[in-house]
């Protein structure tokens, strides 16, 4: 575990140096991607949503666009259509930017249903249908989508089948005072960005997402898991409860996080440290029908489920 730990270490180390005082956070975002995961990054505006998700991308080495989610997207801007060629006399496919190893999806709760629909598929089988023939997207293959609070102008509430296919939910919020101050003396985050070299190899990264599902989790940490998921359904408090998707995902972030910590097994506290993250946006409160992404769900949760 020695020499995934040394490389992960690596990534976080550059990562640091750009966004600054949120360690918390880029752990969580790094062990979304271990785990093969997509992440949505949501907060208000001009916190470092799109930098940190520009930041990933680049430190990872792999081949990345990013689509400006609009009103006025279309499904097509997003997986691309077929054109007539009159040279040829016949029609071309042309890829959209979907076909990319990282997929930045940047506010992507401003564009309608509609656009925001086109990545369900991709991102649950990391393939597109296009006027009925599927295509295999690149391996590997990540969306990694920013968005805003959904009381902005402008925006549109993101559908219970798309939060479900984001394996994380994270906030930056403000920084902290030495790191503000920190970042208004420095230099331009942009420019920092372009001077960064990738941290990792497309290799190494499929190598260390193959260590994430050899760490092992014991038959105490399945029962846990289990137990969370079980209490959304039965607590009362919610809707609908967690789907046999979300503990899955529970699961495989528990172990990209215990890889994080240079472990080769599962302990209750990954288990405890992701789950802010992988449930809240899953759920909705049965009170108000509210989305349950409140700071207190995870605690509320956690608190309520024994540890094995």
């Amino acid at each position: 575990m020695s020499a995934a730990t040394a490389r992960i270490d690596r990534v976080l180390l550059a990562a640091g140096d750009v966004i600054l005082g949120k360690g918390h956070e880029l752990r969580l975002a790094i062990a979304c991607i271990l785990a093969r995961g997509h992440l949505l990054i949501e907060d208000l505006p001009g916190v470092g949503k799109t930098t940190l998700a520009h930041l990933i991308a680049r430190l990872l080495g792999l081949e990345y666009s990013r689509i400006q989610f609009t009103s006025d997207l279309l499904p097509a801007d997003i997986t691309g259509a077929s054109v007539y060629e009159r040279r040829s006399e016949a029609f071309r496919f042309h890829p959209g930017p979907i076909f990319a190893q990282v997929v930045l999806a940047d506010e992507i709760n401003r564009a309608t249903p509609k656009a925001q629909s086109a990545l369900l598929e991709a991102m649950e089988e990391g393939q597109v249908t296009v006027e009925g023939e599927t295509r295999r997207l690149p391996e590997p293959f990540f969306v990694i989508a920013t968005q805003n609070p959904t009381y902005q102008i402008g925006t549109f509430p993101l559908p219970e089948s798309q939060l479900d296919r984001f394996l994380m939910r994270i906030a930056l919020g403000y920084p902290a005072e030495q790191e503000e101050k920190t970042l208004l003396a420095g230099e331009d985050r942009r420019r920092l960005l372009a001077r960064l070299d990738a941290a990792l190899t497309a290799t190494e990264l499929l190598e260390l997402q193959r260590q994430v599902d050899a760490v092992h989790a014991a038959a105490p940490i399945i029962d846990y898991c289990y137990a969370l998921v079980v209490f959304t359904r039965r607590s009362g408090r919610f809707l609908h409860g967690l789907s046999p998707r979300a503990g899955l995902g529970l699961l495989r972030s528990a172990r990209a996080w215990a890889l994080l910590a240079g472990r080769a097994f599962v302990i209750p506290e990954d288990v405890q440290a992701v789950l802010p993250a992988c449930v809240p946006h899953r759920l909705i409160s049965a009170e108000d029908n509210a989305p349950g992404g409140h700071p207190d769900v995870a605690r509320y949760i956690l608190e309520r489920v024994p540890v094995p």
